[in-house]
């Protein structure tokens, strides 16, 4: 059954301000996409007075982050894709944003016995077939957040007419998880150079480093095996459709130099670098709010990208 919302001012994050005769203008739609087993509530935000509208499909990134952003159990409560849906929206271009496959608790029985990659690019599949039919839409455009870049690249076929890699890596992962590692502790990243070529070398690793654990836990031998091989830059030189790559300067997980080798991959990307904005989409003034801006609504989206996904879209 599908369940029609309207905005209220009261639901609104705090950082953007909105009129009510905007808001007004608004619907929110729950609509529940099924891949086989696999449930992805989500929530449609649109226009209902406009005959036709672009529609974007927002891809989130790694770990298990809901339909807003957010992922409580570690304390990030950012609303940034929430906010973004918003702010788009009063735009006139639709926005669907859902709980991605490991946030709903009935998937998670499924997940256990089998989880790869391509499970994560099948899910944005079946939710293309969900709206590719849909007259509503003009055109559907992809943004893909984080590891969610990669999986739209993968995902993308006849029906998405635009690509946005929002933040997204420009090398493979394994890459960045020693690159990361090693600018915490350069012996941890050995370690984890010697787990990731005991996994691909056998398939497993016999005695994960405890410090590695939530990485390199057994469960997840399986997905890093499908994930670690695939490098973004062989996957979006295969994209023959428009595609803006996003970076912002303040990003601590994915720095600009992933744009600019995402950018040289495809040079006819276009490419934009927002001046403060950070990985949740959030302009950071000062360095020490940086991880601050994950843990509430209140740091301002940024409004460069806004107007930036506007016109890439509209054009």
């Amino acid at each position: 059954m599908m369940k029609y919302l309207f905005f209220s001012l009261a639901v609104l994050s705090t950082t953007l301000l909105f009129s009510q005769e905007i808001i007004k203008n608004l619907r929110a739609k729950e609509v529940l996409v099924m891949n086989d087993s696999i449930k992805l509530p989500g929530t449609l935000t649109y226009n209902p007075y406009l005959n036709k509208q672009p529609l974007v499909i927002f891809v989130p990134g790694s770990g298990n982050p809901d339909r807003n952003g957010n992922q409580p159990q570690f304390g990030v409560n950012g609303n940034y894709i929430k906010s973004l849906s918003y702010a788009l929206a009063i735009k006139d271009i639709a926005f669907f944003r859902f709980d991605k496959r490991n946030v709903t608790p009935s998937n998670i029985k499924h997940i256990l016995k089998s989880y790869e990659f391509n499970d994560l690019v099948n899910d944005i599949k079946a939710v293309i077939n969900t709206f590719k039919n849909n007259k509503t839409f003009s055109s559907i455009t992809l943004i893909g957040h984080s590891q969610g870049s990669l999986v739209s690249m993968m995902a993308a076929d006849e029906n998405i007419n635009k690509f946005i890699s929002l933040a997204g890596l420009g090398e493979s992962v394994d890459i960045t998880i020693v690159k990361q590692l090693n600018a915490q502790s350069p012996d941890l990243a050995k370690v984890a150079e010697q787990h990731i070529e005991e996994l691909n070398s056998t398939g497993t690793i016999k005695e994960v480093n405890p410090m590695l654990i939530g990485l390199f836990a057994k469960q997840n031998h399986q997905f890093l095996i499908s994930y670690l091989p695939l490098d973004p830059n062989e996957e979006i030189k295969k994209l023959n459709i428009p595609i803006l790559i996003i970076n912002g300067s303040k990003d601590l997980q994915v720095k600009v130099v992933d744009a600019h080798n995402l950018h040289n991959a495809n040079p006819k990307s276009e490419l934009v670098i927002i001046d403060k904005m950070n990985h949740v989409l959030k302009i950071i003034e000062k360095d020490e709010d940086n991880l601050a801006s994950y843990m509430t609504p209140d740091f301002m989206l940024s409004e460069e990208l806004v107007e930036v996904i506007e016109t890439f879209i509209k054009k």
